[in-house]
């Protein structure tokens, strides 16, 4: 059986022990998944105890990169699924592991599965950052994975949904901006916003007002001319045009 092509970085976020992350290094590379990131491990990386645990796995332990935030580990990323078991009461698009694949087997450029955490799972901070939510079906009565197993279950679907087709499509598109190219539409706005007073000082208040305007502007999958137009929107809103 053929491995389908242009497969995903699988991003571990502030992964705890080292065996674990050996283990979804065997994982991934049952599968075909070869570049693994990390984001602020726990023990530092290198780390020995990943070695056997990876059980031959060595090319995926030896390639791994750190990274020092999420936002660092997928600028390069045009699609971001993380994986979660609840959406944190966020109101975000939610996908099946056949479906998620499925949206990874059709973007032409970079993508990411992000996972959290052995303990937590992935935070809302994490959560904002994603284009959509994955989760597993397993039992509500004892559905905890742990990431190992998460891994190779996105991983059985990544193979298995090799030339299924997306339940649908956007034409005319070249796909998703680049994580950076709309971090930097939403830092754009954010400043706007701050400077003209919007952010309301009670505690708690502004920090949900950023939440909610990185959820809004990430949900949508703005393509990258797409988030270029609306920068310019922004500058034109607060800047007047010059008169030709």
């Amino acid at each position: 059986m053929s491995l389908p092509l242009n497969p995903p970085a699988i991003i571990l976020v502030r992964p705890q022990l080292g065996m674990n992350i050996g283990a979804v290094a065997r994982a991934m590379l049952n599968f075909g998944l070869t570049e693994l990131r990390l984001v602020q491990p726990r023990d530092g990386w290198p780390n020995p105890d990943a070695g056997p645990s990876a059980a031959g796995a060595d090319k995926v332990i030896e390639n791994a990169r750190v990274f020092d935030g999420v936002a660092e580990a997928i600028a390069d990323c045009h699609l971001t699924i993380g994986t979660a078991q609840t959406t944190r009461d966020m109101v975000r698009r939610v996908t099946s592991p056949a479906g998620c694949v499925a949206e990874l087997q059709a973007l032409p450029g970079k993508s990411a599965l992000l996972f959290g955490p052995e303990r937590t799972g992935l935070v809302r901070e994490d959560l904002l950052k994603c284009h959509a939510i994955c989760t597993i079906p397993s039992n509500p009565d004892f559905g905890s994975l742990n990431l190992a197993q998460a891994v190779a279950v996105l991983g059985y679907a990544w193979v298995m949904g090799h030339d299924a087709p997306p339940p649908t499509w956007l034409v005319n598109s070249d796909g998703p901006a680049a994580q950076h190219e709309l971090a930097g539409l939403i830092a754009t706005i954010d400043s706007r916003l701050e400077t003209n007073g919007f952010f309301n000082p009670a505690p708690g208040k502004t920090e949900t007002a950023r939440w909610m305007l990185r959820n809004v502007l990430t949900r949508p999958g703005f393509t990258g001319a797409e988030v270029q137009f609306l920068r310019g929107v922004v500058r034109h809103l607060v800047q007047a045009r010059r008169p030709s």
